[in-house]
C-alpha cells in the first residue's frame, strides 16, 4: 500500500516519469505500471479455505427440497453415505442460513400432477357397525384409491385390513377407475409392507410386490408420520364421512358397496371440482386416456391355503367351520378364499363352495353335505349293529352255465 501511494505521488504530484519513478523507488518499471493502473490502494485478502461441506451443498438442497424440516442428524446420515467427512456443527450453521428459504417455498407451493401420473391409496376405517348375520355386527373397512389429477376415487369394502384384503381392494379400485397410474402412493401399513426395523428401508410383501409388478405400477411407500404426502386421499375420506355416510344404514357389506358405488356415479362424479375446474366425471374420462390398461386376465387376489378335514367333515378357516363331503375325513384339501366366498378343491376338482361368513365361531353347512353325512352315519350304525340284510346268492345258475352235473 505504501509503494502504491509513493508511486502515485511521484508520478502525479512531482511529474516524474515512470522510468524515473522506478529508479527512485528501486523497483521494476512493470511494478510501476501495475501500481499506476490501480485506482484504489491494494488490500490484503486472506484466501478462503474450502469447506468439507462445499461438495455436498447440492445434495443438502435436494434433501431440504424433499423435506424442509428434516433434522441435521438425519441429513448428516445421508451425507455420510456420499463421502462427507466433516462434523455436524458446520452442517447446522449452513442449515441455519438456507433452511428458511426452503420452508417458505414449501409453504407456498401448490402440488399438481399430470394425468395418469400418480394414484394415492389408504385404508378408511368407517365409524359404524354392519350386520353379518345371527345378530352379530362387525366394523367395515374400505381401501380407497384416488387420482389427484381428476379428483376421481374408488373404494372396495372388507371386514379386515390384511394383505389379501389390500390385494383385492387395490385391483377392485383400479378396475372401477378404468386403468393403472404410473405410481401408487401408500402408507407404511402392515397389509402392504413387512415389519421392519427403525430406519431400515420398507420391503413390500412378496404378494404385493408381485401384484404391482404385474400391474406395472411403481409403489411409493411413505415414511411413518407423513400423511400430508397423500393429502388428496385424506381429504377424500373426510368428504365421504360428511357427504356419503350421514342418514344411511346398511344391511350388509354388499349393500354398503352397492350404495357407495351408486352415490359415486350419481353425486360424487357429477359435482364440479373447483381445483380441477371441471366435473369429476369429465376429468376422469380424460385421465383414463393416460392410464395404463388393466391386464387381461386380471391378477388373482384370492388367498390360497391348505387345511385338513376334521372327523366331523368340516374345515376351519378364520374361526369358522365350513362343511365338505363326508368321505374326505382326514384328507388335506386346498382352499381358495376371497372376501365374499370360499371354494374347496381336492386334486384340482371343486368339491365345495360356500359364501364366506364373518360370524364368530359360525358353522356353514351345505344341505347336500348334511344329507350325505346323515346317510353315512346311518350306514355306519347299521354295520355296527349287524342288522344289514344280505341276500344269499343262488349258485346253481353257474352250474347250469358250465353244464356241471351233481
Amino acid at each position: 500500500m505504501q509503494e502504491w501511494a509513493e508511486v502515485h505521488r511521484l508520478f502525479h504530484r512531482e511529474s516524474c516519469s515512470k522510468a524515473v519513478t522506478a529508479d527512485r523507488l528501486g523497483m521494476s518499471r512493470t511494478t510501476v505500471y501495475r501500481l499506476l493502473a490501480l485506482g484504489e490502494p491494494p488490500t490484503y485478502e486472506r484466501g478462503r479455505r474450502p469447506s468439507l461441506l462445499d461438495p455436498h451443498k447440492a445434495k443438502i438442497a435436494q434433501l431440504l427440497f424433499d423435506d424442509a424440516a428434516a433434522p441435521a442428524t438425519v441429513i448428516i446420515d445421508h451425507l455420510r453415505r456420499h463421502g462427507y467427512g466433516g462434523g455436524i456443527t458446520i452442517l447446522k450453521d449452513h442449515l441455519h442460513k438456507v433452511r428458511p428459504e426452503f420452508l417458505l417455498a414449501q409453504g407456498r407451493q401448490r402440488t399438481s400432477y399430470l394425468p395418469g401420473e400418480i394414484g394415492q391409496g389408504d385404508w378408511w376405517e368407517l365409524p359404524l357397525e354392519i350386520p353379518v348375520g345371527k345378530e352379530r355386527t362387525r366394523k367395515p373397512y374400505g381401501f380407497v384409491t384416488t387420482l389427484p389429477h381428476s379428483a376421481a376415487h374408488a373404494v372396495v369394502f372388507s371386514f379386515h385390513k390384511t394383505m389379501p384384503d389390500f390385494l383385492e381392494g387395490c385391483v377392485g379400485c383400479l378396475k372401477r377407475l378404468g386403468g393403472v397410474p404410473d405410481r401408487l402412493v401408500v402408507d407404511n401399513d402392515s397389509s402392504i409392507v413387512e415389519p421392519r426395523r427403525p430406519r431400515s428401508a420398507a420391503r413390500l410383501h412378496d404378494e404385493v410386490a408381485a401384484l404391482l409388478g404385474h400391474l406395472k405400477c411403481l409403489p411409493v411407500v411413505l415414511d411413518p408420520g407423513k400423511p400430508e404426502s397423500k393429502g388428496q386421499v385424506e381429504r377424500m375420506i373426510g368428504y365421504f364421512e360428511t357427504s356419503f355416510l350421514p342418514l344411511r344404514t346398511f344391511d350388509s357389506l354388499d349393500d354398503l358397496q352397492v350404495q357407495f358405488d351408486t352415490w359415486t356415479g350419481k353425486i360424487a362424479f357429477a359435482r364440479h371440482h373447483r381445483r380441477v375446474g371441471a366435473r369429476v366425471r369429465d376429468a376422469l374420462n380424460v385421465e383414463r386416456g393416460f392410464l395404463q390398461a388393466l391386464p387381461d386376465p386380471l391378477p388373482a387376489t384370492d388367498r390360497h391355503l391348505e387345511v385338513r378335514v376334521s372327523k366331523d367333515c368340516f374345515i376351519r378357516v378364520s374361526d369358522v367351520d365350513y362343511s365338505v363331503p363326508p368321505q374326505l375325513v382326514g384328507r388335506r384339501v386346498a382352499v381358495r378364499m376371497s372376501s365374499r366366498e370360499l371354494v374347496v378343491h381336492l386334486d384340482g376338482a371343486e368339491i365345495a363352495r360356500h359364501t364366506r361368513s364373518y360370524v364368530p365361531a359360525d358353522v356353514v353347512l351345505d344341505p347336500a353335505h348334511a344329507r350325505a353325512l346323515r346317510l353315512s352315519r346311518e350306514a355306519r350304525r347299521q354295520l355296527a349293529s349287524g342288522d344289514v340284510a344280505v341276500d344269499i346268492p343262488d349258485l346253481s345258475r353257474y352250474d347250469a352255465l358250465i353244464g356241471a352235473r351233481s
